[in-house]
């Protein structure tokens, strides 16, 4: 799709931007001390914490790519919603009061504090990097999404002026700043999420939802031994054929223009498809006709309404469960990606695919359980649903927050308001998605934009609030992974690892420097990963984070024969299996622009090998390493 930039847009974003700025101003001249920089000193209240919290953690992935998902592919987007906020019992039951006790600035200070081991620190550091990165990764390829029809800016510039801004807040006050800023998108990611749904609820169920909907054509084929030989329309030519897989595509050239159709063989019907050509020249058309022509549109609508078995043309002024009840009963049009090579060219193509209302509200179009999946389908769909349930209570920029409060009970309590928080704007996801998914707003080349768009097709006021408040949440999100990883740099690698001793106030100059490498790298792989569904990207953080952190974190607290290298290897072997799995998956193998069949291992998600083999390298090593084993409390050994 091509955007267009909206002045009120521009001026409410560099509204929010300079909010932004001015918290980091305020507290950064109030931020002097390491526990201020690293750990906003310890004084925040548990009700702030627990919505600053939910603001960490709706990140780009909760809001742009959970929405996404669902307008693509229905309830089974929403499984991401669901296993995202089942992770925060493991957090509240498990870890929340310990880490608090145990802690100071880095969740290393909670596995190390009985050990006082260079291992740990080092390699709960190069975890912290890590993990930091890859969350960190999806975060700006939001940002870039949201700048583009937001500011009519390109990808690159959005992703960068995101990184500079939050390198800004990070090293102007740390911890403090970040805490408010994602307190304050927090509350306004939910206030605006609420009044989006009920302009959904609104508006209802629409045959014809956008008054900048495009009707798509169909025409009537003739055909000859299974090929198509011509069409009712003599304005139309036939220039090729592509069948694979059970697709059939037909290339037509009108007017100058070649695009290809979707061919439905049992009705003999074309039906006009989205396509995306790349030539062996490298021009690029869109639809078969450069982008400058706006040849792509928008997308999602209903294809029937039924309401108590009846057609309707539409319905309003629905509430929660009439909405549901609606789609259910209805059918839906879905557009399904497709891509093939031909002539030298690369096809990207979309079409339409009728789809029943009660399988877009139950799981099935995108993880395939059914009695056609196969074994590595089940076992990719087991594996996310592991690494977001376990993932949770291991990322490095959620448990660095415990230590933002000033006791274990407001840990706790804080925890309690982020569950609230988070669960009731997942359920405002599914009905955001839905309402993109019917609302012709669809943009099929970014699922990312869903919501965004949903909004706009309400008058550009509220796509503007909501652009800049998803703006905003990236830059919360960011500041506390850049905040994480510069705790991980100073206070656990050079400070304890290297024995540098440093003061407070090198300490806090070493993590500013920190924060701007990592920012930078932050930078780089956002543009590198241009285009991919934020959603997925978090799963594989969340994925590593579980595989390397939290079976360190669980035996340390629950296990007495726990050893300081038995810690150092788990986590050394969560990281290796677990990025290694991810770089050799399919999904990369395609973002390599190799075949996916061809990628040496099937799963795209490791987290069922990596967090069991984690686990089970903790307790071998623990075991066979005694003499190293947790000393009692007051003592002190060194690797």
């Amino acid at each position: 799709m091509i955007y267009t930039a909206s002045p009120l847009a521009v001026i409410i974003f560099f509204t929010v931007v300079a909010a932004v700025l001015g918290i980091s101003f305020y507290y950064g001249r109030k931020t002097k001390s390491a526990k201020g920089y690293f750990a906003a000193g310890g004084t925040i209240h548990w009700s702030v914490n627990g919505i600053a919290f939910a603001g960490d953690y709706l990140s780009a992935a909760s809001f742009l790519g959970i929405c996404g998902m669902i307008a693509f592919s229905g309830f089974d987007g929403f499984l991401y919603s669901i296993g995202y906020l089942a992770g925060w019992i493991v957090a509240l039951f498990v870890v929340a009061e310990p880490l608090k006790r145990m802690g100071k600035f880095t969740f290393a200070d909670a596995l190390d504090a009985r050990f006082g081991s260079q291992g740990i620190r080092l390699a709960a550091a190069i975890s912290t990097l890590v993990v930091s990165i890859f969350y960190l990764i999806p975060q700006m390829v939001g940002a870039g999404a949201l700048v583009t029809p937001l500011l009519g800016l390109p990808h690159w510039v959005g992703v960068t002026m995101v990184g500079s801004i939050v390198i800004f807040i990070v090293t102007t006050a740390g911890m403090t700043s970040t805490t408010y800023v994602q307190f304050l998108k927090g509350a306004m990611l939910l206030v605006f999420s609420l009044i989006l749904v009920f302009l959904v609820l609104g508006k209802g169920v629409q045959q014809d939802p956008y008054e900048d909907y495009h009707d798509f054509v169909t025409l009537q084929a003739r055909v000859t031994d299974g090929s198509v030989t011509s069409v009712e329309d003599p304005g139309y030519r036939i220039l090729a054929e592509y069948t694979e897989r059970g697709h059939h595509y037909v290339k037509l050239e009108k007017d100058g223009i070649a695009d290809w159709w979707n061919f439905e063989p049992e009705s003999g019907t074309l039906t006009e498809a989205l396509s995306i050509v790349t030539q062996s020249d490298g021009a690029i058309l869109y639809n078969g006709a450069p982008r400058s022509e706006q040849l792509f549109y928008p997308v999602g609508n209903m294809a029937d309404i039924r309401v108590g078995g009846d057609r309707v043309d539409g319905v309003s002024g629905l509430n929660a469960v009439s909405f549901l009840a609606i789609i259910q009963e209805s059918d839906v049009v879905l557009w399904v990606p497709d891509a093939f090579s031909m002539d030298g060219e690369r096809v990207r193509i979309w079409t339409q695919q009728v789809t029943p209302g009660n399988e877009i509200l139950s799981p099935g179009l995108k993880f395939h359980l059914d009695e056609g999946a196969t074994f590595s389908d089940r076992l990719n769909f087991i594996s996310l649903m592991l690494a977001l349930f376990f993932g949770t209570a291991a990322l490095p920029h959620v448990l660095i927050r415990y230590y933002t409060v000033p006791t274990p009970s407001a840990a706790r309590k804080s925890t309690i308001v982020a569950i609230a928080a988070i669960g009731f704007f997942y359920i405002l996801t599914l009905y955001m998605g839905l309402g993109a998914m019917i609302n012709g707003v669809i943009d099929v080349e970014s699922s990312n934009m869903s919501a965004p768009l949903l909004a706009q097709s309400f008058g550009p006021l509220m796509f503007a609030v909501i652009s800049a408040i998803a703006f905003a949440t990236v830059l919360g999100t960011v500041s506390g992974l850049i905040v994480a990883s510069s705790g991980a740099v100073a206070h656990d690698f050079i400070d304890t690892f290297l024995k540098r001793k440093l003061s407070d106030h090198k300490k806090v100059i070493a993590g500013k420097f920190a924060a701007v490498g990592t920012g930078i790298v932050a930078i780089l792989l956002g543009i590198a990963f241009r285009g991919m569904n934020v959603a997925y990207l978090v799963g594989l953080a969340f994925a590593i984070a579980a595989s390397a952190n939290l079976p360190s974190i669980v035996m340390v607290l629950f296990w007495k024969k726990v050893t300081s290298r038995g810690i150092a290897a788990s986590i050394a072997t969560g990281i290796v299996s677990s990025v290694g799995i991810i770089l050799l998956s399919p999904s990369m193998y395609s973002r390599y622009g190799m075949d996916p069949s061809s990628a040496p291992l099937p799963l795209d998600n490791p987290g069922i090998v990596s967090i069991p083999l984690s686990f089970l390298v903790l307790v071998i090593v623990s075991l066979m390493t005694q003499s190293r084993k947790a000393p009692e409390p007051g003592a002190e050994t060194v690797d």
